[in-house]
């Protein structure tokens, strides 16, 4: 292929992503709706028949690497949750820069309330970072489940408060901590983030610069 990619490049790409599709398609239905009830029914209890109800609200989305679940100017329709891979949310200034906002991992929710409540457009994109898979339920579903199963308010309302809290401790944290102590809290609280998640995205999540972070890493300037 003169002036073009190589044909092995192409195949090769191929393979990555039929690979990447499998693995996406291989947990049947019936065991994602089990994932989703086990973090339910931790925190409120249902019976058997308002557990299938509940499903019953619930599409499946897959998404490849570096695939948008919520792009700016969007309206923000569905609450998510990961059943498997790894989502950034992120928004993007005037000079193009992208600024980190939340990242969510499995068993975690992520969405954009501020569009998901008013249904307004989306400042923010949230981005596959590897192979995921969630289930979304839309704001209408949601209110109807607190008119049929009322339990779910309080669902909803235990995870808007944790969500809160985390977002106090971050604004605290922010405030009376060092960039190096706030990068060890992240790393200690989620071990495994560094291997999901590129340093420059870490770095914006804290608010400080990638050659801050990688001089933290090499025991630098403290």
């Amino acid at each position: 292929m003169k002036g073009g990619m190589p044909l092995l490049f192409f195949k090769m790409v191929a393979i990555f992503v039929s690979e990447e599709t499998s693995l996406m398609s291989a947990t049947p239905l019936s065991d994602l709706h089990q994932l989703i009830l086990k973090h339910v029914l931790k925190r409120i209890h249902l019976s058997a028949e308002e557990q299938e109800h509940f499903c019953s609200f619930l599409t499946l989305r897959k998404l490849l690497p570096r695939q948008y679940l919520l792009q700016q100017g969007e309206i923000c329709k569905y609450e998510s949750y990961v059943c498997s891979g790894f989502l950034r949310s992120f928004y993007v200034d005037d000079n193009g820069d992208e600024h980190t906002l939340h990242f969510a991992m499995e068993d975690w929710w992520i969405s954009d309330s501020s569009s998901f409540i008013p249904q307004t457009p989306s400042r923010i994109n949230i981005i596959a970072q590897e192979a995921t898979v969630v289930l979304q339920i839309d704001r209408q579903g949601i209110e109807q489940l607190f008119t049929d199963i009322p339990a779910f308010e309080k669902f909803w309302r235990i995870l808007n408060q944790q969500a809160m809290i985390s977002q106090d401790q971050r604004i605290l944290n922010s405030i009376s901590m060092t960039g190096a102590e706030r990068y060890e809290a992240l790393i200690k609280k989620y071990p495994t983030l560094e291997q999901r998640l590129p340093q420059k995205h870490i770095a914006s999540f804290l608010g400080i610069t990638p050659v801050f972070l990688s001089q933290i890493r090499k025991g630098g300037k403290r």
